[in-house]
């Protein structure tokens, strides 16, 4: 469980990396990136809870 927090809360900082650089620089390429690992990093998150919450239903 910490091992996934962890992970999540890196990836969130990865986006935000990325959209800084895309602030700083203006380069779609760094927005691109930033919004895949976003939505992948949310995509993740959901699915974990989502097993923690049918495991506590069972």
């Amino acid at each position: 469980m910490l091992v996934f927090r962890w992970l999540v809360m890196l990836l969130l900082f990865a986006a935000a990396v990325c959209f800084a650089f895309y602030v700083g620089t203006g380069r779609a390429r760094y927005r691109r990136w930033g919004s895949m690992v976003l939505k992948w990093t949310l995509v993740a998150a959901f699915a974990f809870f989502a097993v923690l919450i049918l495991e506590r239903l069972a």
